[in-house]
């Protein structure tokens, strides 16, 4: 069957997660238009890894998840083990944080990735081979061949990385999500890792989450960002209109608590306090006790996220009128 390319690749709608009683995600909307890249923020804790999780169905058994998850419309919430296995790997991908603990230490790179092929393409023998070679060489690795039958160990973190990607990319899937993907490497590293994951979105056309702590990491690989704290979007947009003109205060606070590389050099600005426990959510904002902008209807009254024409979406009853703020990375390109 041939996807429509008008249909939205994936929706989620309503996403609630609980573990033990204790709701952590409240109610996640979002769409993920083919080939699109999108860059999910947020403090530790906001919720960015937990949505994906519970849309691929990788979460433990005691997490509660309600809500709706469609890819090209087929419902994934609930589905049966083979359902989420055909989708899983082959139409979307993940790649975490710490390449080391996702790759077996006691199989070769090699094997690993040729199983992949063999679950998510059929391909087995030498043109499985031939393929994990081609997806080692695509992802940089030098001197594929002599290097097929290493152990993990036996690549640096940023090469452990790459070999990730490759397998992510064995199954041709139409999205791959990156959670934090440059978190654990050294600046130089990070900024190859950047360029690799534009480069292949372009030679692929698969679309793109990227989950990171990082905005100008964000500005970088994304052409829209969602903003979450405690388990909500508060504001998404255009990277252009998010970075020059940041209305939730928290999306503000972010950005005030980077340093500038270009200009004075000033003391920046941290976010005051910390996310809150999920067990004890204000009742009104989950913001508003961190909040300089606090009124009396954000004690008491939740935002719901609204769309604000060009201005993406908002959730937040006292919006901050920012200066413009320059989308420059953090990190330079390699």
């Amino acid at each position: 069957m041939t996807a429509d390319p008008t249909r939205n690749l994936v929706e989620l709608r309503d996403l609630k997660v609980a573990f033990d009683g204790v709701q952590v995600l409240h109610g996640i909307d979002l769409d993920v238009r083919r080939g699109e890249a999108i860059g999910l923020v947020g403090e530790s804790g906001c919720g960015k890894s937990v949505t994906w999780l519970a849309a691929l169905g990788l979460l433990p058994g005691k997490a509660s998840i309600t809500g709706s998850v469609r890819v090209d419309g087929d419902e994934l919430l609930g589905a049966p083990r083979p359902v989420l296995e055909r989708v899983r790997g082959k139409r979307i991908a993940m790649i975490f944080q710490d390449p080391s603990s996702s790759l077996n230490p006691v199989l070769r790179i090699g094997r690993q990735i040729t199983e992949a092929l063999a679950i998510h393409r059929g391909l087995a023998g030498d043109a499985a081979k031939a393929e994990a070679l081609r997806l080692m060489d695509m992802v940089g690795i030098p001197d594929a061949r002599r290097r097929f039958d290493l152990y993990s160990h036996e690549f640096s973190g940023g090469q452990c990385q790459r070999l990730m990607i490759a397998m992510a990319l064995a199954g041709q899937p139409d999205l791959l999500v990156a959670d934090e993907p440059t978190t654990a490497l050294d600046a130089t590293i990070q900024a190859q890792i950047l360029d690799l994951l534009i480069e292949l979105r372009a030679e692929t056309g698969m679309a793109t989450i990227f989950i990171s702590h990082d905005l100008g990491a964000v500005s970088q690989v994304c052409e829209r960002a969602c903003v979450m704290y405690a388990g909500r979007i508060v504001e998404q947009g255009k990277i252009d209109a998010l970075f020059d003109n940041p209305r939730h205060p928290y999306t503000r606070g972010l950005f005030d608590a980077l340093p500038r590389l270009d200009g004075p050099r000033t003391r920046l600005v941290p976010i005051a306090g910390t996310v809150p426990n999920p067990r004890h959510l204000p009742e009104g904002c989950a913001f508003a006790p961190r909040c300089a902008h606090t009124g009396p209807d954000c004690l008491s009254e939740r935002p719901q996220l609204r769309f604000n024409g060009v201005l993406g979406s908002l959730a937040c009853h006292h919006p901050v009128g920012a200066a413009p703020v320059a989308a420059q990375p953090v990190l330079e390109p390699a």
